[in-house]
């Protein structure tokens, strides 16, 4: 049967943009299962005259063909009928029908969800043209391209999300195309005479892409067939990049990526967005920097080039908001070589820590994270501490409120099998008169760290497990933390205990039996603003097993001041990367 529509209209689903000069997008109607909202979706592209219109439903998997086609045809029909009365007066039906592989038409009472048990080739007739069914190929479910594009710099496809596909058969086309006419005008999408540029994942602008836009195509592929084509073009045009930034001059000492015992590794806090875009950041803690280069997608772009630049091994980082690790770093770090894991911070703050680690020189044995206000009152490692501050109510009042975290990334050499490595990552409280509270947070971190090295000497007798400690500790080199790393020690005669004078910890020592060091040293800055500069990150490591081959050396306080502070046009965070090349003694 075929079925006879009158004119209806009802708002469809966002989907991404089908290409429209893609000859297969044309010819085929896409059925899609998704399974996380137990819908259909369903896409095709549809030519009338000169204008080609990509429609969009979604609907239950029960609903019958009937309904389906029904509702098919009533926005088709509003998109002909649109804004010519003649062609209303004149076109009185729509034709839309689904035959099977042997060009009977599916009965009305089969369900979507039936479709996708018929044999192919399955057929969808409107009008005249015949759309072949496909079902469950690869499909680009969002993409998009940052807001800020920098000459000089990665671009990327951002918020990248696929379904059915793997991401090692995509295929990608950069275009760049003027959007401002002769007269100054701006020129419409459809009308952009676009020119082929490469096809990588990333493509990094050149000066003479200035002024113009990009567009991203992306064909979806697996291992037995490809999606359809979907573009994407930015909303803005190629910026000059801000000229050669510090981070590059450091990129000189880390040309090459470290095999066989080496390996690199980088504790770097990212400067949250979610600290950054207040108009108290703007007018109160970072006046001296543009508003625009505090923006994310303007400070995205240089962490992002700093980070690959470094061809590190392992990866720390601090204040990294969730979105941005799942938009931004994990894809493009990704398309390196390498593997993220994100430790959201307690409560409910949207930034955490990341460890990345390369997928071909380590496996990930496992992962660990705590919140370190819920762990020292529970966990047996800590009975010590918590037993010695339990009873001092204000200080326990404002320890437990904390939402600092911790996370341990264990990671097995492929190249040293025997090796495995604990890898540390954390960023204490920061208030000025709590040193107490970082000191005790300090203890139970690496009492914990300290708890997971003895387990797994125990589960694996035979392998070498070290230990390496990155963050941003918030806590200067003559402070207790420093001196408990190093040393082993923090007795209860340190000054840190009494940072302030209500929450006064008493009788508590801290004592932990890792040999670390601090590969970096003290360096006089790894945090530079205009109210304050000071070492506060670093990268302890288990000197017993390891050596330090190569410290990347820090940018000059000149080089600091600059523009005033940081961060700046060329600084995208106010703490400074550290980076250290290591080697299994």
């Amino acid at each position: 049967m075929i079925y006879k529509f009158s004119n209806w209209y009802r708002n469809i689903n966002t989907f991404v943009s089908l290409s429209k000069t893609k000859a297969m997008n044309l010819n085929k109607c896409y059925f899609r299962y998704v399974e996380s909202d137990d819908k259909i979706d369903i896409s095709f592209l549809l030519k009338v005259k000169e204008t080609v219109r990509q429609f969009n439903f979604s609907r239950k998997p029960t609903e019958n063909i009937e309904s389906l086609l029904t509702r098919m045809g009533n926005n088709i029909q509003k998109f002909v009928t649109k804004g010519n009365k003649k062609a209303s007066n004149e076109l009185k039906v729509v034709t839309v029908q689904i035959y099977d592989d042997k060009n009977n038409a599916i009965s009305e009472q089969a369900t979507c969800k039936d479709l996708f048990l018929l044999q192919s080739p399955v057929k969808l007739h409107i009008y005249d043209h015949i759309y072949e069914v496909v079902f469950n190929v690869p499909w680009v479910v969002s993409i998009n391209l940052p807001q800020c594009i920098l000459s000089g710099f990665p671009v990327h496809a951002e918020n990248f999300v696929v379904q059915y596909a793997d991401n090692r058969y995509n295929l990608y086309t950069w275009y760049k195309g003027i959007s401002i006419n002769d007269k100054g005008n701006e020129v419409s999408e459809a009308h952009i005479k676009w020119e082929k540029l490469g096809n990588e994942y990333i493509y990094i602008p050149t000066t003479k892409d200035i002024g113009m836009k990009l567009k991203l195509e992306c064909t979806p592929g697996n291992d037995k067939t490809s999606g359809p084509t979907v573009g994407v073009i930015s909303k803005n045009v190629v910026e000059a990049g801000p000229g050669t930034c510090p981070f590059e001059i450091r990129h000189m000492f880390t040309t090459t990526k470290l095999t066989n015992k080496r390996f690199r590794c980088v504790t770097y806090n990212i400067l949250a967005d979610l600290y950054c875009d207040s108009d108290y950041t703007r007018s109160v803690l970072h006046p001296y920097c543009p508003s625009y280069a505090l923006h994310i997608d303007y400070r995205k772009q240089l962490i992002l080039k700093e980070l690959l630049g470094y061809n590190a091994d392992i990866i720390c980082l601090q204040e990294v908001d969730g979105k941005i690790f799942q938009s931004s770093l994990s894809p493009l770090l990704g398309s390196d070589g390498f593997e993220g894991k994100f430790y959201k911070k307690g409560k409910e703050v949207a930034e955490g820590l990341a460890c990345f680690y390369r997928k071909d020189r380590y496996d990930l044995l496992d992962e660990e994270k705590i919140l370190l206000s819920d762990e020292v009152k529970t966990r047996l490692s800590l009975q010590s501490i918590w037993n010695a501050i339990k009873d001092n109510s204000p200080l326990i009042t404002r320890l437990l409120d904390r939402s600092t975290v911790a996370s341990a990334t264990i990671l097995q050499s492929f190249e040293n099998p025997n090796d495995v490595i604990i890898v540390g990552n954390t960023h204490l409280y920061f208030h000025p008169d709590a040193d107490h509270i970082r000191l005790i947070q300090g203890g139970i971190i690496v009492y914990w760290l300290n708890e997971i090295r003895s387990n797994l000497i125990k589960q694996m007798p035979n392998k070498r497990i070290s230990v390496i400690l990155c963050g941003d500790f918030n806590s200067v080199p003559s402070c207790g933390i420093y001196q408990l790393y190093t040393t082993g020690s923090a007795p209860s005669s340190l000054l840190d205990w009494k940072s302030n004078a209500d929450e006064a910890v008493h009788n508590l020592s801290l004592q932990q039996d890792l040999h670390l060091r601090s590969a970096c040293g003290t360096p006089p800055f790894t945090n530079f603003t205009a109210g304050f500069a000071d070492c506060l990150d670093y990268i302890f490591y288990d000197k017993s097993n390891l050596e330090v081959v190569q410290v990347v050396p820090l940018p000059s306080e000149e080089e600091l001041r600059v523009h005033i502070a940081l961060p700046s046009i060329v600084f995208p965070s106010d703490h400074i990367a550290l980076i250290s090349d290591f080697q299994f003694k």
